[in-house]
């Protein structure tokens, strides 16, 4: 059956996915995941200036990432693949893992219309401009939780790498006042093909993470109710984070351990239905990473209606 045949079969959610939907309550029907992308994703990830990517590192650790580059630098020549005309930074966690034959996972976000999709699959080739990537998973997700920023380019000089394996004070305030932040995980090896990477969009008022020593308090509001990504940790509890100081352009990347609390009894912020606490074990700053300069829009109604620790 060819990609473009609108009677294409969706995809099905993995082991784990189906283990989490059924701890944290019944997902749809269907995962409306689609083996290719439809012309409207292969169009919408040439707008943008800014691409969200997982990666795993050396040790098989995702790292959450981004690249950056003038819009149209991701084109789709064909529904199955992306390619990115972006090179990571060599002091970027993720730089490693941009290599022939490793899973990968993007997320096209639109800041300025809440619109995001996301397509998975594995780099397909490399080069000194960006990288191919053959996409296997295709799929949109709602616009919940979704902040409005408007970004206008922006020349920067980034900074040496700093790494850390325990929070100091800037972290801890960067993370404390974020609206906003992006998590990287990934299937367990015994899910097979039907998993791999996965790149998603966590949202909610400054304040939604709650910052406790060098374990961060994150609550799951409700969603799509795929649990893609607590399907994911519920397999392999590793993930890496990545937060945005959205007015210095300073980007703060974490890797550590999840561990899913599903009936945390009125716990956490208004609106929480899990919790979920992810002790860090080491991290990246990178001063002055991220080129733009930001305009806040407007929170999410979703968001709204959610509350802080």
């Amino acid at each position: 059956m060819s990609p473009q045949d609108g009677a294409t079969a969706y995809l099905s959610f993995h082991r784990d996915e189906l283990a989490a939907q059924a701890l944290g309550g019944p997902g749809p029907k269907s995962a409306r995941m689609r083996p290719f992308m439809p012309d409207q994703h292969r169009e919408f990830f040439t707008l943008l200036p800014y691409l969200f990517v997982a990666a795993a590192d050396e040790r098989g650790w995702p790292v959450a990432s981004v690249l950056v580059g003038a819009p149209g630098f991701v084109q789709s020549p064909d529904p199955v693949t992306l390619r990115v005309d972006s090179v990571a930074d060599t002091g970027d966690p993720a730089a490693v893992g941009l290599t022939v034959g490793r899973d990968v996972a993007l997320l096209g976000l639109d800041l300025t219309t809440r619109r995001r999709n996301r397509a998975n699959g594995q780099v397909a080739a490399v080069d000194g401009q960006g990288l191919s990537v053959h996409v296997t998973q295709s799929f949109g997700n709602c616009a919940q939780y979704i902040q409005t920023r408007r970004p206008t380019a922006a020349t920067r000089m980034p900074e040496p790498v700093e790494h850390f394996d325990r929070l100091d004070d800037g972290a801890r305030a960067l993370v404390a006042a974020s609206d906003t932040f992006f998590v990287a995980s990934r299937s367990r090896l015994e899910v097979g093909s039907d998993g791999g990477l996965d790149m998603s969009h966590r949202g909610g008022r400054p304040g939604f993470v709650g910052v406790h020593g060098d374990t961060l308090a994150i609550p799951d509001f409700r969603g799509n109710r795929f649990y893609n990504t607590l399907g994911n940790l519920l397999g392999d509890p590793r993930a890496g984070l990545l937060f945005i100081d959205f007015a210095t352009g300073e980007l703060l990347q974490l890797q550590g351990r999840a561990e899913i609390d599903w009936t945390p009894g009125g716990a956490g912020p208004p609106g929480a239905e899990r919790l979920w606490r992810f002790r860090i074990e080491r991290g990246w700053r990178r001063r002055d990473a991220f080129p733009f300069a930001w305009t806040f829009g407007d929170y999410a109604p979703t968001t709204l209606k959610t509350g802080v620790w």
